[in-house]
């Protein structure tokens, strides 16, 4: 079956959300939302969101689904407010408890953190499944990113998060804790054995040097055939080489010290403190 799926670009931070709708009805799935952050004022807004919340009530749908790839590492995630406003059930990998227990310890969360991944609805593995409406949603399990990044396959539709990017940008970084650049490499492997015919939807879009407009839709065979970083049939070793010397000379996101410490909680913000302010923290010297 084939989903539409309509893309939600945020320019600020290069995420591209997705709305999945059941062709045959009005149920529909949200994918790596997007909560607004000015780092320097420390103040969120919920435009990006918002633009979500207007689509799906227009188109009359019904959220089943508020999926999150991984816990991303360069924008913050709107996934609580979107369930506030439209419901839905938040869903992310069950190594999420992985993430959780190593950011956890970076951020000094003490025990009244939980590191169950409790804070979600639902913890997929490798090999479950679920609908969204009548479409059928299976989850691949494809860390080398992070350890809990998760391929969504949704009809012919294949929900990659930051594992791959366009064929002409290539593939996502492995350096952040938890991350392996010879896992990534088999992960992507899951994922090129689909059929080639299968849609690929990125989590992000850089526009690649030549390319004038951001694009999001790929298929598996032009991955397989085109992808600077794996395609051809790269070999392992010829992979590994490469991504370790380029994540080597890689900043970290602008975003990740409020990023981290509010999606490992589902996109909730930490306990407020007694007067009812909340703060998030800035570890030194720790990543």
């Amino acid at each position: 079956m084939t989903p539409i799926v309509t893309a939600f670009f945020d320019e600020a931070t290069n995420t591209v959300s997705y709305v999945v709708q059941d062709p045959q009805g009005s149920a529909c799935a949200i994918v790596d939302s997007v909560l607004d952050f000015d780092h320097a004022s420390g103040r969120t807004s919920t435009a990006s969101a918002d633009e979500i919340i207007a689509f799906v009530r227009d188109k009359g749908l019904s959220v089943e689904w508020i999926l999150e790839s991984h816990v991303h590492a360069d924008h913050l995630s709107a996934a609580p407010y979107l369930q506030q406003e439209l419901g839905g059930r938040i869903g992310i990998g069950d190594k999420i408890t992985v993430v959780q227990d190593t950011f956890g310890k970076v951020f000094n969360e003490g025990t009244e953190f939980q590191r169950d991944g409790s804070q979600f609805d639902a913890l997929f593995k490798e090999g479950d499944s679920f609908h969204v409406g009548q479409l059928r949603g299976d989850v691949l399990h494809t860390p080398g990113h992070t350890p809990a990044c998760l391929t969504y396959v949704i009809g012919d539709a294949a929900f990659v998060g930051d594992t791959l990017f366009m064929p002409d940008f290539g593939t996502a970084r492995c350096d952040f804790p938890g991350g392996s650049s010879s896992m990534l490499y088999q992960s992507i492997q899951k994922i090129l054995a689909l059929p080639d015919e299968t849609r690929i939807f990125v989590g992000h879009d850089y526009k690649a040097p030549g390319r004038d407009d951001y694009a999001w839709e790929t298929t598996v065979g032009e991955q397989r055939a085109l992808n600077v970083h794996i395609g051809k049939g790269r070999k392992i070793e010829d992979f590994v080489a490469m991504r370790d010397a380029r994540d080597a000379t890689l900043g970290m996101p602008r975003l990740i010290l409020p990023s981290l410490q509010v999606n490992m909680r589902a996109g909730r913000m930490p306990p407020p403190d007694e007067k009812g302010d909340v703060f998030l923290k800035l570890p030194v010297n720790k990543l």
